[in-house]
């Protein structure tokens, strides 16, 4: 196996193995795990091979990356509790904030404020609103829902994330597209037609507001919280154990200052994320939570709180991110897998006979949204998908950048986050069920009937522009 070639029909079975059983036993980890022994089995590598791919996929800078942001994640959460920091944010916004409605339409306004990074915005905006909107009954997976899609459909549509950045990177070099800055510049035009992304974000505010209504599992799941008061699902396992949740602030009489223990930790995170990237072209979000670990340790030692217990709040906040970890961890091993399989390069030779100028914008988007689906990888599907399609739309275009060129690229960003919110193995799925504290299933099942509204129709918008631009 090595990518190069692709294995077939067979190189499908391992993703859709484990999204069946995902959703069939509720059981990401061992859905995960199963899934991968097959795919190694149909490689013909044998039971060997299991643990050589799960080396060769956590051994590395990116899995690496990822797993320290989410132990510093933890840690961070954890001392927040523990200064009674959560609990000071809670009241403050419920003196001011006292309907559902306006709680729910306050979280929509922290995800887009969050827009620098769809890591941080999922977990900060859920563990911080977690304790508000479960005093006003919103659901769990409710929560989760406006967590993730307000994380990597804003990320998507600013042109000063790391995504833009990538985006553009990928672009140089195609047709007229010879620089960083002609590069940004065309990715910039693209925004207006990333169609699921915008209407993503605009969806979650008009359900937060009451415009829409919700239907659905997570109508369901609202009447649960509202009539019954059961935040979660009776039997559900949120992505969180219960040593980070059940943490109590340190002292019972009184609760330490919002400034130093939440406020300072929050600015220097954003500061440094978005310091770096203005600096150096590159978020360092990982070493931005570290720095604010370390400050807001500091602070709890000068305010009172024993060396000893702030390092053993540390554990429970490593303990406590653990199951969201050990999920990752598999999903990154599938992702390889099915690299090596060549699953994506089987969707692209089955649909790529399909191509044409009208149908251009939407076969993209279709087949990004199933190779993210497939992978739990929005990112690797923007690697995977504009060398190929945005090269033919520029050849259609006589190696101009028109209509269907912009619509193109837009497609192929939109369709990696479509596919994203639908998948249980997506990073950033993870994380909403996570900052949520939701059963990560129960997170996927409500919020795929909403992405699949807006999913199909972004396809519409696309056949019509592809038809119209053709």
């Amino acid at each position: 196996m090595d990518g190069t070639t692709t294995l077939g029909f067979i190189s499908i079975l391992p993703p859709l193995i484990a999204i069946v059983l995902a959703f069939w036993t509720r059981d990401t980890i061992f859905s995960l795990a199963i899934a991968c022994v097959v795919g190694i089995l149909l490689a013909g590598e044998g039971l060997l091979g299991f643990p050589n791919l799960m080396k060769e996929a956590l051994g590395n800078e990116s899995f690496s990356w990822i797993f320290l942001l989410e132990i510093f994640i933890g840690i961070l959460i954890a001392f927040f509790q523990r200064t009674g920091a959560i609990e000071s944010f809670a009241n403050l916004v419920g003196k001011k904030q006292t309907s559902r409605k306006s709680i729910g339409i306050t979280a929509w306004f922290m995800g887009l404020f969050v827009f620098f990074s769809d890591y941080f915005s999922p977990v900060f905006v859920g563990s911080t609103m977690r304790k508000v909107t479960d005093k006003v009954k919103i659901s769990r997976e409710k929560l989760a829902y406006i967590c993730d899609s307000t994380s990597a459909p804003v990320s998507v549509i600013v042109p000063i994330t790391g995504w833009a950045v990538f985006i553009s990177g990928l672009l140089i070099g195609m047709g007229p597209i010879q620089n960083e800055t002609q590069a940004l510049e065309v990715f910039t035009k693209s925004i207006p037609f990333n169609f699921y992304a915008i209407l993503s974000v605009l969806l979650v505010g008009l359900l937060a507001a009451g415009f829409v209504k919700d239907f659905g599992p997570m109508r369901k799941a609202e009447e649960r919280a509202l009539k019954e008061g059961k935040l979660i699902r009776d039997g559900s396992t949120p992505l969180i154990s219960k040593e980070l949740t059940n943490i109590k602030p340190y002292f019972q009489d009184r609760l330490l200052s919002i400034k130093w223990n939440f406020i300072l930790p929050v600015i220097v995170i954003i500061t440094i994320a978005v310091g770096t990237y203005i600096g150096l072209g590159s978020a360092k979000t990982m070493e931005a939570f570290l720095a604010a670990v370390i400050l807001l340790g500091i602070a709890m030692r000068i305010q009172g709180i024993p060396f000893k217990d702030i390092m053993e709040t540390a554990m429970s906040g490593i303990k406590g991110i653990m199951p969201a970890v050990m999920i990752l961890a598999f999903a990154y091993t599938i992702n390889l897998l099915s690299e090596k399989m060549g699953t994506a390069t089987y969707l692209i030779e089955a649909t790529e006979s399909w191509l044409n100028p009208g149908l251009l914008p939407a076969i993209t988007f279709l087949l990004a949204a199933i190779i993210s689906f497939s992978t739990g990888s929005s990112w690797g599907t923007f690697g995977i998908m504009i060398p190929i399609a945005v090269p033919i739309a520029i050849g259609f275009a006589g190696g101009d950048i028109n209509t269907v060129v912009l619509a193109t690229i837009a497609a192929v960003a939109g369709g990696g986050v479509f596919g994203d919110h639908c998948s249980p193995l997506s990073d950033t799925t993870i994380l909403a069920s996570t900052g949520a504290a939701v059963d990560h299933i129960d997170h996927v099942r409500t919020q795929i009937p909403y992405a699949i509204i807006v999913g199909i129709i972004g396809l519409a918008i696309y056949l019509m522009l592809g038809l119209l631009g053709s």
